[in-house]
C-alpha cells in the first residue's frame, strides 16, 4: 500500500482581487499558513499562471516551482475545467459558457473550441514542465440537455455523442500520453462523463486509451445517491486525481436528486464543508490507501452555507486528521512460522 499525500488546496474557489490571493505568491503563502503542503491551480486564472507560457518555457515553470517552494507549497496538478467543458458545448448551453471564454472567441463555437482545445492541450505540456503526473480537467457536454429519458431521445443520440465526443478528446489524450501525463476527467453532472457508466462509454469510445483517468471526488457521487466508496474499488486503477469534498442529500417529501430548481442552501443535495456533509471520509481514504492512491487529497471548497475561510482553515486539518500512514508491516508478524513445506502439507493433512 502507499500512504496519500496532502492537504493540498484547489485555488479556484480563493483567488481575488484582494491580498493575498491576488498573486502566486501570496495566495501560496496564504495556503501554508493554514498547513497545506501543496496548491492545485486552476488554469484559467492568469493572476496564478500563464498556462501558455509555461507549456513555451522551462524556465517559467521552474520559476514557479521554486515561488512555491519558498512560500512551503507544492504545485500538485493543473486544472482546467473551464477550458474542458469548451471543448464540447451543445448549444442550449451556447450563451451562458461564452462567459468561460476570453472576449475574442465569444459568439463563435467554433472559434471558442479550437481555444479551448489549444489551452487544454497546453496544460498538459505545461504539467510535464512542472514535473507533474496529472492534470484535472472536465469532459464538456453534447448529451447533457437529454440526460433524463423523456422525452423520449431520437433513437442513436446518445452514441453520435459520444462518438463525437472521442473524436475531439482522442488528440488530447495521444498528447497527454506524448507527455507522459493522465488526463483526469472530474466525473461532474453538467458534463457528459459524471459517473461510471458514462465514464465507461467514453473509455470504449477512445479504445480505453491510457491516459484517459478520473480525478475522484464523491461529492458529485453522494449527491446522485451513488456508491462512492465502492467507485473506489471498481475504478482505482483509472483513479489518479482527488478532490476531497463534502456533500449531502437529505431527501424531503418535497424534493430529492434533482432538488427542484432551488438554490443551494435549499437544495435536498448541495456541497458542504469538510466534516458538515454526510460523506464517509474515513472509507474513502482507507480504500484509496488499500489500492494504492499516492497522488494528493486536494480540498475543493463550495460549502453552500459555511463562510470559505472557515472552510479553508478546518478543512486543513481535517485533511491532515483523514491521511493513512500505511502499515509497513501485517499486525500478525509477531507470530513467527517461517516457511516448512512439511509442516504446510502436515497442515493439509497430505502427510
Amino acid at each position: 500500500m502507499k500512504t496519500i499525500k496532502g492537504p493540498a488546496i484547489y485555488l479556484a474557489q480563493f483567488v481575488g482581487d484582494q491580498a493575498p490571493f491576488n498573486t502566486f505568491k501570496d495566495i501560496c503563502g496564504w495556503a501554508a499558513s493554514l498547513g497545506f503542503r501543496g496548491v492545485q491551480i486552476p488554469v484559467w486564472d492568469t493572476r496564478l499562471i500563464d498556462v501558455t507560457k509555461a507549456a513555451e518555457s522551462k524556465a517559467y515553470c521552474d520559476d514557479l516551482r521554486g515561488v512555491a517552494a519558498e512560500q512551503g507549497v507544492q504545485i500538485t496538478e493543473l486544472a482546467s475545467h473551464l477550458q474542458g467543458q469548451l471543448v464540447a458545448v451543445n448549444p442550449a448551453f451556447d450563451e451562458a459558457l461564452d462567459a468561460f471564454a476570453p472576449v475574442h472567441v465569444r459568439g463563435n463555437p467554433k472559434a471558442r473550441q479550437e481555444w479551448a482545445v489549444q489551452q487544454v492541450k497546453a496544460s498538459a505540456i505545461a504539467s510535464r514542465n512542472l514535473g507533474l503526473k496529472s492534470h484535472v480537467t472536465f469532459s464538456g457536454a453534447l448529451a447533457w440537455p437529454f440526460f433524463y429519458p423523456w422525452p423520449p431521445r431520437p433513437a442513436g443520440l446518445v452514441d453520435a455523442a459520444f462518438e463525437e465526443l472521442a473524436r475531439r478528446w482522442r488528440p488530447i489524450l495521444d498528447l497527454h500520453a506524448e507527455h507522459g501525463i493522465d488526463a483526469c476527467f472530474e466525473l461532474h453532472p453538467g458534463e457528459d462523463l459524471f459517473d461510471g457508466t458514462t465514464f465507461e462509454r467514453f473509455l470504449k469510445a477512445v479504445d480505453n486509451h491510457e491516459r484517459c483517468c478520473i480525478a475522484y471526488d464523491p461529492s458529485h457521487f453522494r449527491m446522485q445517491n451513488l456508491d462512492y466508496v465502492g467507485f473506489i474499488d471498481v475504478y482505482h486503477e483509472r483513479i489518479k486525481a482527488f478532490h476531497v469534498k463534502d456533500a449531502e442529500l437529505r431527501s424531503t417529501p418535497s424534493q430529492g436528486v434533482y432538488s427542484g430548481y432551488s438554490e443551494w442552501p435549499d437544495r435536498a443535495a448541495r456541497f458542504r464543508s469538510l466534516g458538515d456533509g454526510d460523506i464517509d471520509f474515513r472509507s474513502i481514504f482507507a480504500q484509496l490507501s488499500v489500492h494504492n492512491f499516492d497522488g494528493w487529497a486536494v480540498l475543493e471548497w463550495e460549502c453552500a452555507i459555511k463562510d470559505r475561510m472557515d472552510g479553508a482553515r478546518e478543512g486543513a486539518k481535517f485533511i491532515a486528521d483523514h491521511l493513512i500512514r500505511v502499515s509497513q508491516s501485517t499486525f500478525d508478524d509477531f507470530i513467527e512460522q517461517g516457511a516448512d513445506d512439511k509442516a504446510v502439507k502436515r497442515a493439509l493433512g497430505l502427510i
